[in-house]
């Protein structure tokens, strides 16, 4: 068979994959009702968003924006978390409000992300090959606040496309769960190009990408966007409702939000804010400690390296796919049943403190961010109105950035004075605990009073109706 026979039959053998792969992929994304929605097309907007993410994370993999190795001294790592912080707390709260008063035109802004990324990137790709980080930084920048934006964005409209009988913890699953498989198929092609090409060509690929999303978004069901006669806002008393326009009409309004969204929001955030802490600590304090102790004699500290990624990637994964099986289950019993799990292994672990501890303990730490992060996007997008729902995933999103560089400095610190993994994690367990109670101490009072205030009225209380 000649050559040019042999890369036909190539040829038609990839594509025949391809197909099979696109198909089994939109039955899984369509699934439930998805397909008719509109979350079957949300959920691939979002793979094709995570591709290029992931694509445009492989090319500057090599640049001076992200060459941080791990050898580096821990001064250096902790700069670049407070870079890496920076397009959060300085932008994101600026996009929820901007995001707020389009959501008639929730399709233009979503797809006005992809199109800037686009242009982003070739403008980068230009800056790498040119070695020029005027240009590169600020794209880079650019690119990554972006993102973000489309993030929530997308969250903020997951409620809108929602099909009957299925769950938002579900729904928020599906589409984190798509886009890390979107993002772990596209980084090693991205290497790969990188190997045979440069870094150029690989934004150029991100710029197409983003362009098909671009127009992939303007495709979404109109119903995405919110109708003009439901553009008023609303005003309600109840837990997690929503704030009147007037109330935010000033620059500090979108922060007041934060506390205006009513108490199961509020402690959904504070949960979730714990997790995150906990898994940023883990990350680094694991990774010096491994880097400079050999646990067994057999292993070494880049395999330790190696495997403490690894457990960290499995819990992130099982998490999203928890999240997929809870089906109806309340996100609130999601979120605070994982706080506790994640101080009863912490505890566990430092008393077993050895290798397999730690790769048990970072396991659940990305499993307890991954889950959290579901249930608490579910509650958000349950119990705020539509008004301020961006406004409220903007500030939340830069909380937990911020939270998430806190726990990671934190770890930093506590590699220095705390070699000792068996204080480390007791220490974080005594922590974990901590918010567990003050967290746990509020509803209990509330429901106290709410007994108190049926007992007023006259009304049966639960235990009442249940004896």
């Amino acid at each position: 068979m000649s050559l040019w026979s042999r890369t036909g039959a190539a040829g038609r053998a990839v594509r025949a994959v391809a197909r099979r792969t696109a198909r089994a992929t939109r039955r899984a994304t369509h699934a439930g009702g998805a397909g008719g929605s509109g979350l079957g097309a949300l959920i691939e907007l979002n793979a094709l968003n995570s591709a290029g993410d992931a694509l445009i994370a492989v090319a500057l993999a090599g640049t001076m924006f992200f060459n941080l190795d791990v050898q580096q001294a821990r001064g250096q790592v902790a700069l670049y978390l407070l870079v890496t912080m920076a397009p959060f707390a300085l932008v994101a709260p600026l996009i929820g409000p901007v995001l707020d008063r389009m959501r008639h035109a929730r399709r233009i802004a979503i797809a006005g992300t992809m199109l800037a990324r686009g242009l982003l990137c070739w403008g980068m790709a230009g800056a790498v090959l040119h070695k020029d980080p005027v240009t590169l930084m600020p794209a880079a920048f650019g690119a990554l606040v972006l993102s973000k934006a489309f993030g929530v964005s997308r969250n903020a409209v997951t409620p809108r496309v929602l099909p009957p009988g299925l769950g938002l913890v579900t729904a928020n699953a599906r589409a984190s769960f798509t886009g890390v498989v979107a993002a772990s198929v596209m980084a090693p092609v991205g290497a790969g190009l990188v190997a045979v090409t440069n870094a150029g060509w690989v934004l150029r690929a991100a710029t197409i990408l983003f362009m098909v999303g671009a127009i992939s978004a303007m495709r979404l069901p109109s119903h995405v966007d919110t109708p003009a006669a439901d553009a008023a806002p609303e005003r309600t008393e109840e837990d997690g409702g929503a704030i009147e326009a007037g109330d935010r009409t000033d620059g500090r309004a979108r922060w007041r939000t934060l506390l205006r969204v009513g108490p199961v929001v509020a402690e959904a955030i504070l949960a979730n804010a714990a997790l995150r802490a906990f898994a940023g600590f883990l990350i680094l304090y694991l990774a010096f400690l491994l880097r400079t102790k050999e646990f067994v004699d057999a292993v070494s500290p880049n395999i330790a390296l190696g495997m403490l990624a690894a457990a960290a990637g499995a819990g992130g994964l099982a998490g999203t796919g928890l999240g997929a099986l809870v089906k109806e289950r309340a996100p609130r019993a999601i979120l605070f049943g994982t706080l506790l799990a994640a101080t009863v292994t912490a505890a566990v672990c430092a008393a077993f403190f050895g290798l397999i501890a730690a790769l048990v303990v970072a396991f659940v730490g990305a499993l307890g961010q991954s889950l959290g992060k579901l249930g608490l996007d579910a509650i958000v997008q349950r119990e705020v109105g539509e008004e301020i729902r961006s406004s409220t995933f903007a500030v939340t999103e830069t909380v937990h950035q911020l939270v998430w560089v806190v726990g990671g400095l934190i770890g930093l610190g506590m590699s220095i004075v705390a070699a000792n993994g068996h204080v480390a994690l007791a220490v974080v367990a005594g922590a974990l605990a901590l918010s567990l109670v003050t967290l746990a101490a509020p509803r209990r009072s509330r429901r106290a009073v709410r007994r108190r205030e049926r007992a007023a009225e006259g009304e049966p209380s639960v235990a009442d109706t249940t004896a």
